[in-house]
């Protein structure tokens, strides 16, 4: 799962960016109004973590742009302005909840554990197509009852497919969804074949009544 920090106040950002880290998210980080905006339009985000106070412009205007594209990216807003008008005017926006500062990275988790939960899979703990379910709060994948064991890169491709069944996902958002920021570093797509390839397997022994297709040239699915 994949967040973008956009946060001005580096210490906080980096203590964010850590934490979740440790707690097996792929993060991203913004620390201006301009490279936040450009940021949430461009990529997708499992959450965004959102300050209002930016250099550069207000927060509340990348949620205006987030709507105004009809990109559903789930906000969080993280913000020392704990306002009610502030607080109503950002969840009326389209931001998902509020978190003022300061706040204890356990709440922090919790609250972006819900805002998945809710808007990715309709407010139900397990994910579940066919045979398969992903209890994604301990990352582990059971096939009629008996788990299968995945890595950790291919517990995140295999999410990602879970997230959206049937439909064609392009290798180069394959492979932002494993590297985020250090996508560029990849010499090629050669390591996502593999990966792939292992799920692949692993879904084949554990008798999971689904598969990854290659579509040539663009991608794979979960069919």
């Amino acid at each position: 799962m994949k967040i973008l920090i956009i946060e001005d106040e580096l210490a906080l950002s980096q203590t964010v960016e850590e934490f979740l880290k440790s707690e097996n998210f792929l993060t991203e980080t913004a620390h201006d109004f301009h490279a936040g905006l450009e940021k949430a339009l461009t990529y997708d985000y499992d959450c965004v973590l959102l300050d209002i106070m930016l250099p550069g412009g207000s927060g509340l205007d990348i949620l205006m742009a987030l709507k105004e594209e009809h990109k559903k990216q789930p906000v969080l807003i993280l913000s020392a302005k704990d306002s009610v008008e502030d607080k109503v005017l950002g969840l009326e926006i389209g931001a998902d909840d509020y978190l003022a500062k300061p706040f204890h990275l356990a709440e922090l988790l919790a609250r972006v554990k819900s805002i998945i939960r809710r808007n990715a899979r309709d407010g139900e703990k397990l994910l579940q197509y066919k045979n398969v379910t992903v209890d994604p709060d301990n990352r582990q994948v059971m096939v009629d009852g008996k788990e299968m064991v995945l890595n950790r890169k291919e517990y995140d491709l295999f999410y990602y497919f879970m997230l959206r069944p049937n439909k064609l996902m392009e290798k180069t958002s394959l492979i932002e969804s494993v590297w985020g920021d250090s996508s560029d570093q990849a010499d090629s797509l050669d390591f996502i074949y593999s990966q792939i390839k292992n799920i692949r397997k692993k879904l084949k022994e554990a008798q999971a009544e689904m598969d990854l297709q290659a579509v040539y040239g663009v991608g794979y699915k979960l069919v």
